[in-house]
């Protein structure tokens, strides 16, 4: 069995406008939670789409649980449970009514599992899918893709409309599906919760991919703003002399500095004075986004 969950070779999916996806080489590995960033209009539905076979890709080819999306496209619905964007659902139906019509059409389902989604996200699967709220709706959506545990979950911003208490909820669930061996793909423009369940993420823009990586090293890549406090003013040009630095500047007894670089240097530095304090940020996943759709890298 491979454990290549994703697998895409140079796939495209082009629009007469330019937009869509350009050739894509991707790799989604099992029992992971794969992060895919990008703002709206990025080519991220798109790429869910085209891996699902509901449109036609322009060229290259994919694997979806080792099935080709191009001959294998019912097999591949029967394994993967998707949320997509923009959800679609019948107003006459109740909850019950729903999930029973798609345990059935993927060959059944576990009532207890059921009943323990519903109860954890707070739904009630007596209504009529037409008198929910949007937030209702997206927890109706999102149990429709859970209730079976398939192999794949293929979340197309999964939290959309919901209050945090719920938000978190969700998030837990993923994580016990990557628990249990499952893949999780999850397209989001939410950084924050990317950022606390990814293991890896890709970031997209104007339908390409610009990084793919766990998400230590997007925020390793980071610079880092810094201020160490000495017990008396140090000469600042002891640090604008490293080359892992930017705009080292010495206010009274504090630098104020931007590490860009190996710390090993910059460490060795410090080590021959009195350092009172050392105070930074951590980069997050929005910095990383931020940095790769800067002016500087091409924005269109």
């Amino acid at each position: 069995m491979t454990d290549r969950v994703i697998h895409t070779r140079a796939l495209a999916k082009l629009y007469r406008n330019g937009a869509g996806l350009k050739p894509l080489d991707l790799e989604v590995q099992r029992g992971e939670i794969f992060g895919f960033l990008g703002p709206n209009g990025a080519g991220k539905t798109t790429t869910i789409r085209t891996l699902l076979g509901y449109v036609r890709p322009t060229s290259g080819s994919a694997q979806v649980l080792g099935l080709d999306i191009a001959r294998q496209t019912r097999q591949i619905h029967a394994r993967v449970g998707y949320l997509p964007g923009e959800l679609r659902l019948d107003p006459g139906l109740t909850g019950w009514q729903l999930f029973d019509l798609i345990g059935r059409l993927r060959g059944g389902y576990t009532r207890p599992f059921l009943t323990e989604l519903t109860e954890r996200l707070a739904l009630d699967p007596s209504r009529r899918l037409g008198t929910l709220s949007k937030g209702n709706k997206q927890k109706v959506g999102l149990i429709a893709a859970l209730m079976g545990q398939p192999d794949l979950l293929i979340l197309d911003e999964p939290t959309d409309g919901l209050d945090p208490l719920v938000h978190d909820e969700v998030l837990q669930l993923l994580r016990e599906a990557r628990a249990e061996g499952r893949t999780v793909f999850l397209s989001s423009h939410v950084l924050a919760e990317v950022d606390r369940v990814a293991d890896r993420v890709g970031i997209i823009r104007a339908g390409e991919l610009v990084t793919v990586a766990s998400v230590a090293q997007v925020k390793a890549r980071l610079p880092h703003r810094l201020e160490v406090r000495f017990a008396y003013p140090v000469p600042d040009g002891v640090f604008k002399k490293l080359t892992a630095l930017q705009d080292a500047e010495m206010r009274g007894d504090t630098l104020h500095c931007v590490l860009v670089g190996d710390a090993d240097g910059f460490i060795k530095t410090l080590a021959a004075y009195h350092v009172l304090d050392v105070r930074g940020r951590e980069p997050n996943l929005e910095d990383a986004f931020l940095t790769y759709y800067r002016e500087e890298h091409h924005v269109v």
